[in-house]
């Protein structure tokens, strides 16, 4: 039986859900499904992936065939890598030790990476946040600034009597 691991989308419209599962490749798309190997949810940023790790390496490594996407998603938790690696003891250019080296070095630089992009956006959205306080302030006292003037007893009557006194004595 060839077996795909790929999304199955729940959710509402506009809002997608996926759970990634490994079914036969015949079966439909939100049909029937041999084990449900996580979640995938695109709507957060960065998007949120739970993934039973040691179940999905099992599959990969039975010849399940992810598709694109769930390539793409196995590629960015590390189960592709650790097979990649796996493959290497067993052509004997590695050793365990090994493996579990340079994968807890591949997952360190990762999470890295992940908490970088997590504050930048939150830092981002921080600033955004401020500038829309700051230009709102600004709105306001202008407004504040245009009611006063609106609202200010008349000055400008007795300069223009002057000034008339003053054009009729020049004549």
């Amino acid at each position: 039986m060839a077996t795909k691991i790929r999304l199955q989308r729940h959710g509402k419209k506009g809002k997608p859900f996926y759970y990634i599962v490994v079914a036969d490749s015949r079966a439909p798309r939100d049909g029937r499904f041999i084990e449900r190997l996580g979640s995938y949810n695109p709507n957060t940023n960065p998007a949120t992936i739970d993934i039973n790790f040691d179940k999905t390496l099992d599959w990969v490594n039975n010849g399940a065939q992810p598709t694109d996407t769930c390539r793409a998603i196995l590629s960015y938790k590390g189960v592709l890598y650790k097979k990649h690696l796996q493959g290497g003891v067993k052509k004997g250019a590695l050793t365990e030790e090994q493996v579990e080296e340079k994968f807890a070095a591949w997952l360190e630089q990762k999470e890295g990476k992940i908490t970088g992009k997590k504050d930048g956006l939150a830092t981002a959205k921080a600033d955004a946040r401020k500038a829309a306080l700051a230009a709102e302030a600004k709105k306001s006292e202008e407004k504040a600034a245009a009611i006063a003037a609106k609202n200010a007893p008349v000055a400008e009557e007795a300069p223009a009597e002057e000034a008339a006194e003053n054009t009729e004595s020049a004549e």
